[in-house]
């Protein structure tokens, strides 16, 4: 039923001849990849860089799991393991389409290959029981708390971003005592929720300012951090007015976050989530 009144006309708009998708880039969320297959576009993700010509991984058919990048595409290459985790979680690779260096650059060469000759790709990542390959965050992304647990702050991020009140989120903490985050909230409904509790406000940032609108964001995190470990929950926030964008120089062109430059800019902001009690 659902297939005749809804989903048939939705493959329609795709020309109705589009048999699957492959998907690469930033990885696509599971809830989406869930939907594309029940409307009966199966998508198929992958992984690789630039450097690595480029694919690593790839969903297979009868084989996929929504998160998850796929299997390697070769199981080994001249005796050793084609795609390894180093200790630290991090992705390495060698073989046939990893480039042999970057060109007239044999400083930046030396520092993305290990001692064996693998290819260290700056991605941290865990592998299932049957070799599918999961992206968790970047290396340098990384978060070390004060106590010395690793914390990736892009799928707590993430999280906080499916939260209906929130549009952006920057997890900060590095050698902290615990983690805070930098709140750009989804504007159209907190200005639908003020007006339902009838508070006034004349802008964006007077808004933010109330305290009412810092305790209902705060209690959405807490409603994320209901399903995180004790070490990953954000502990306090901090609201933002204005979107961070490529124009801001906060986001690249593809909409991913320049983490360092944003920690730079608001970095009296973050210095006030601590200053209290650390």
């Amino acid at each position: 039923l659902a297939d005749r009144i809804l989903l048939s006309k939705v493959r329609a708009k795709t020309g109705g001849r589009l048999r699957f998708c492959v998907t690469g880039g930033a990885g696509i969320n599971p809830t989406i990849m869930e939907f594309f297959w029940a409307m009966g576009v199966p998508i198929y993700d992958g992984y690789g860089l630039t450097e690595t010509s480029p694919i690593l991984t790839l969903n297979r058919c009868g084989k996929v799991r929504p998160g998850y990048v796929g299997h390697p595409i070769l199981k080994t290459w001249n005796g050793k393991p084609f795609l390894k985790l180093a200790a630290d979680g991090e992705i390495l690779c060698q073989g046939p389409n990893v480039m042999q260096g970057y060109w007239k650059d044999e400083a930046a060469t030396r520092e993305v290959f290990d001692a064996e000759g693998y290819f260290c790709t700056g991605d941290v990542g865990e592998i299932d029981r049957q070799g599918r390959v999961k992206i968790t965050d970047r290396k340098k992304e990384i978060i070390v708390t004060a106590g010395g647990k690793n914390v990736a702050p892009q799928p707590i991020e993430n999280a906080l971003r499916d939260d209906p009140y929130i549009e952006q989120a920057v997890v900060v903490g590095d050698r902290r005592n615990h983690l805070a985050a930098l709140i750009v909230p989804h504007f159209p409904a907190l200005r639908d929720w003020c007006q339902r509790k009838q508070l006034p406000f004349k802008d964006d940032a007077e808004m933010l300012a109330n305290p009412k609108v810092y305790a209902k964001i705060m209690t959405r995190v807490n409603h994320t951090n209901s399903h995180l470990p004790a070490y990953e929950r954000v502990r306090k926030i901090a609201l933002l007015d204005k979107e961070l964008t490529p124009e801001s120089g906060l986001l690249t062109p593809s909409l991913k976050l320049k983490r360092r430059v944003v920690n730079e800019a608001f970095k009296d902001v973050i210095e006030g989530l601590y200053r209290a009690n650390g």
